[in-house]
């Protein structure tokens, strides 16, 4: 359990950084396509005795680039090449597991298997998840920056391409994070709403990424202790509890919640008329 909670925690927190780029960028989908998209990248690597980051670093630049040549060299525009290209992988993925032998079950990369964490894993995902947000906050500016204006980051001599493919690779990388604790399928929940909810409850970035892994890490430390009461699913309960707060920031954040909205909006009014 205490493995299993730190699992939780840091790859709650490592995710919840780079969503909030991915949010700013519009990478929604491409978080999507690269989160299913390393799954036979990490059964290939389990076969040959690779690392696991290994094959999922190759399988996202190899999803990326077929995706821009299906874009690119096709009448096909880039949501529908995205999801040609990451349910095809994904398929292939799902295929090399099932012709795999293997002591272990290689379903837990799909699902999860967040209570079966062991101690070498545990590593991993820890040297994994320093090497991502290490890179994270120390190009923090030149990410910030490509996310706002690529024109303006071209212009300070930054390389748009270069820092694009970085945060793919990031991407791939934290996507093997968070495979321990809530398996592929879940990945892409992870990558994205805390960054969504976050943005939600304030306008300025560095807020942002403040916000953003402190409701994650909540999130995965309620869902998991859920889960154990409830005997549910672990990756899946923390999943849930970040789509409730998001569902309770939608609703009632000052600014941009709908019912917070309202209820702003008929105290102005209300203030205006005893004015």
């Amino acid at each position: 359990m205490v493995r299993a909670l730190i699992t939780a925690v840091v790859a709650a927190v490592v995710c919840a950084v780079l969503s909030c780029w991915l949010v700013l960028n519009g990478w929604s989908l491409m978080g999507d396509a690269v989160s299913h998209a390393v799954l036979p990248g990490v059964v290939l690597a389990y076969v040959v005795g690779a690392p696991f980051a290994l094959g999922a670093v190759v399988f996202g630049f190899l999803a990326v680039a077929l995706i821009g040549v299906v874009r690119d060299t096709s009448r096909v525009k880039e949501d529908a090449a995205i999801g040609i290209v990451f349910t095809s992988l994904f398929s292939l993925g799902l295929v090399l597991i099932s012709v795999t032998p293997s002591q272990t079950d290689l379903n837990h990369i799909i699902f999860g298997n967040l209570l079966g964490v062991s101690g070498s894993d545990l590593v991993q995902v820890l040297v994994l998840a320093a090497v991502a947000l290490g890179i994270l906050l120390f190009k923090q500016r030149d990410f910030t920056l490509y996310a706002f204006d690529k024109v303006h980051a071209h212009a300070m001599g930054l390389n748009p391409r270069r820092i694009g493919a970085l945060l793919l690779g990031l991407l791939a990388l934290t996507a093997v994070v968070a495979l321990q604790a809530v398996g592929v399928v879940l990945v892409v929940a992870m990558l994205i709403i805390p960054g969504a909810t976050a943005y939600l409850l304030t306008d300025r970035f560095g807020r942002m990424l403040w916000i953003a892994p402190l409701l994650s890490a909540v999130c995965a430390v309620v869902g998991l202790y859920v889960s154990y009461y409830l005997d549910t699913a672990s990756g899946g309960m923390i999943v849930l509890a970040q789509g409730c707060v998001f569902l309770l920031v939608y609703l009632f954040s000052p600014r941009q919640g709908i019912i917070g909205k309202r209820i702003a909006a008929s105290r102005r009014r209300t203030a205006a008329l005893a004015g």
